[in-house]
């Protein structure tokens, strides 16, 4: 199973503190999302802006990396706990940082947005470290995720819309046909439609193509996902989820 942003409900979302725990807890990877920096640096945040998370504001994009690693990433987090994390060295981790702590970890990188170059940006730093080998890059917009696998990245997911024509041709049996994807990162639901179902997942493992759900966080949920025979959950409490996955690989 993968620590969605780390494990967002456990620990402050998308830092070192959030993939610590993750991986402590026995999570097999880690999720997470990225953005680039106004100086070009890839970091690893989900929103655009700083204002939820952070005790910054505005858009990442207007600010420097060095701007942003000094800002305090766990400021926002558990405000019904009395913001347990703040002023606790928490912050924003380049990607860079991160792949470099966590060598052959399984890592699904989200390129957020519509940016191509944020894309090139990414695939450049998994690169640089020698990742391609353990990553798989994400994302919902099509031409983000063209443009990193042009930039060479071996392991993408499916955009939204190759999502939507795998599950018309699951919906007869049938599985992609040639995908430029490798794997599929998919919600139980989008709005009044089940993506995921035995049958969608039976053929895209006709294809060879692995499928991960998220964001799933009940056991009843993950129990149900396993037997229709999903490869990975991804969850937001890896705590509930490693528990449940262990459980269900021994029966």
């Amino acid at each position: 199973m993968f620590a969605h942003r780390g494990g967002a409900k456990l620990r402050p979302e998308n830092t070192f503190d959030a993939f610590e725990h993750g991986l402590s807890l026995g999570a097999d990877g880690l999720e997470f999302d990225v953005h680039l920096s106004r100086d070009g640096e890839v970091v690893v945040i989900h929103d655009a802006t700083l204002d939820r998370t952070t005790n910054g504001a505005g858009h990442v994009r207007d600010h420097t990396a060095s701007e942003l690693s000094s800002l305090d990433a766990g400021f926002r987090f558990a405000e019904d706990h009395g913001y347990p994390f703040r002023a606790r060295d928490v912050r924003i981790p380049l990607l860079r940082e991160v792949l470099d702590r966590y060598r052959g970890v399984p890592i699904i990188i989200e390129l957020k947005g519509r940016d191509p170059e944020l894309a090139r940006a990414a695939v450049a730093v998994a690169a640089e470290a020698d990742a391609f080998g353990h990553v798989c890059f994400g994302g919902f917009n099509i031409d983000t995720l063209r443009a990193a696998r042009e930039a060479g990245a071996p392991v993408t997911g499916a955009a939204t819309d190759e999502i939507r024509q795998a599950l018309t041709l699951s919906r007869i049996g049938l599985p992609p046909v040639r995908p430029s994807y490798r794997a599929v990162q998919v919600p139980e639901h989008s709005g009044a439609t089940q993506v995921v179902t035995s049958r969608f997942v039976r053929a895209l493992h006709r294809g060879g193509l692995p499928v991960y759900v998220w964001t799933v966080d009940a056991p009843d949920d993950m129990h149900r996902l396993l037997g229709f025979g999903v490869d990975g959950i991804i969850s937001d409490r890896p705590d509930v989820a490693v528990d449940v996955v262990r459980r269900w690989r021994r029966t």
